[in-house]
């Protein structure tokens, strides 16, 4: 281990990364850092060190050391919203912000994907593993609800106060194993964000510049994420006015409905996702279809529902599937096992598709234009016929709740019904096609203009 100079009572942070793919020194050329070299740092925190400790052809590991000088730290923060008022606390001591912070400084070319040594590789997906041997957690399960659903393995280990005191209890903190096979600039910007987020606290001020930071480093998997409200929450301190702003913008990069207000204080795509999942439970459907599954925001919630064993996700757009495949490469083999997508328009039957219990189009049918969406409905109710079919879309009238807001909420939406024109082309197509159908609200229930959202669940008469 390199010598550090001194420093006054300092307290070592570390995290490592590990790749086995061969040779596996070639993490130094993306990591831009030599393996044979052992490299100094500095930090606003106190100095940071990267070194290997072990560098050959079948594995190699890098390490990042950060010493961190709590008194300086602290005296430098004074009189800042930053946790740090005093020095004894555990930012010193435990993988949060400042580690984050110092993964930024050190690795930031690798952050941003480029290696000019190794393009391809920088490109593609690798064997890695990290090991973060204290890191701050507030919530037990939730290491598994922010790395799971981003493809890795997760191993989070309590660690308790004091071995010689089992009596005593567990400490807040984790041993964090992670493993996986994604690309290493995804994986180090997912840490930026994810462990001070684990940790629920920044050690510096979070002003409007921090939403950027959140949307560079989450902006190609943050969207989708099933927990992206509670992480932005996390990650801007709980600022109402920040995490609003953030959200309506990771809104915008899923492609839905940018003008939407939280509902109960929450995103209304959020509440949606919630309430079709909920319905689906209630139906039992084991085997569902997602038409117009888009960036795959369900599909992200779908496939960590342990009873739902088979679930398809279609659209149109091929930009929409080539970020839904690359989420599918980070999944574990057993889990990308229970998932497919495919290209196709839901005006031209698709015959493979039939036999499923529940297909659900979530905010699909107002993006159709009105001549084709007898078309729509007979390759859904009639050519893939599913027990169950779950419609979502847009209550025009509770537009007047949305401030700013002037005609359409999204400028591809082809029309936006009421709820009697919604129940009357519901009631049409479930009397034509031998379904029932009920209505639900999603989102507040405007005792004027009703909800935000409106959801038709068909159930087919046989079934």
């Amino acid at each position: 281990m390199p010598a550090s100079p001194t420093v006054r009572d300092t307290r070592p942070v570390l995290l490592t990364l590990t790749t086995t793919r061969a040779p596996a020194t070639d993490l130094g050329y993306l990591l831009f850092k030599h393996p044979d070299k052992a490299q100094r740092f500095d930090t606003a925190a106190g100095p940071a060190f990267v070194f290997y400790p072990r560098a050959d052809e079948q594995e190699c590991t890098a390490a990042l050391l950060l010493e961190v000088d709590p008194v300086a730290l602290s005296r430098a923060h004074r009189g800042q919203d930053t946790g740090l008022g005093h020095y004894v606390n555990d930012g010193p001591y435990a993988a949060g912000s400042l580690l984050a912070v110092a993964l930024s400084r050190v690795f930031k070319t690798a952050m941003n994907g480029r290696c000019e040594a190794r393009p391809e590789l920088a490109a593609s997906p690798i064997p890695l593993r990290v090991h973060v041997p204290s890191a701050p957690c507030k919530g037990k399960d939730l290491p598994e609800r922010l790395f799971g659903p981003l493809g890795w393995q997760v191993d989070a280990r309590t660690i308790p106060l004091d071995p010689a005191f089992p009596e005593w209890g567990d400490a807040p903190y984790v041993d964090l194993r992670l493993t996986g096979e994604i690309r290493l600039a995804d994986a180090l910007r997912q840490l930026y964000v994810l462990l001070p987020v684990l940790d629920d606290a920044k050690h510096y001020w979070v002003g409007a510049d921090e939403v950027d930071k959140l949307l560079r480093a989450g902006g190609d998997w943050l969207a989708a994420h099933p927990e992206r409200d509670l992480i932005s929450a996390r990650y801007l301190k709980h600022r109402g006015a920040y995490v609003r702003t953030a959200l309506e913008r990771l809104t915008e990069l899923e492609g839905g409905e940018v003008r939407e207000e939280p509902a109960e204080n929450r995103p209304l795509a959020a509440v949606r996702r919630e309430t079709v999942l909920g319905v689906l439970r209630e139906l039992g459907a084991r085997r569902v279809l997602d038409l117009g599954c888009g960036g795959g925001a369900l599909l992200r919630e779908l496939v960590a529902e342990p009873t739902v064993t088979e679930i398809v996700g279609t659209d149109v757009s091929p930009r929409a599937l080539a970020g839904v495949a690359r989420w599918l490469e980070r999944l574990p083999e057993r889990t990308r096992e229970r998932i497919a997508v495919r290209q196709s328009s839901l005006t031209y039957g698709d015959p493979s598709l039939a036999g499923f219990d529940a297909a659900v189009l979530m905010e699909v049918v107002e993006h159709v234009d009105p001549p084709r969406l007898p078309a729509l409905e007979r390759v859904v109710f009639d050519v893939a016929r599913p027990a169950h079919v779950l419609v979502t879309t847009p209550n025009i009238e509770h537009n007047v709740r949305f401030p700013g807001l002037t005609g359409l909420r999204h400028p591809d939406h082809r029309f936006e019904w009421t709820r009697a024109q919604f129940r009357a082309w519901a009631d049409a197509v479930a009397d034509h096609r031998g379904y029932t159908v009920a209505f639900r609200p999603v989102g507040p229930d405007d005792p004027e203009v009703g909800p935000p959202t409106q959801l038709a669940v068909f159930s087919r008469k046989e079934a």
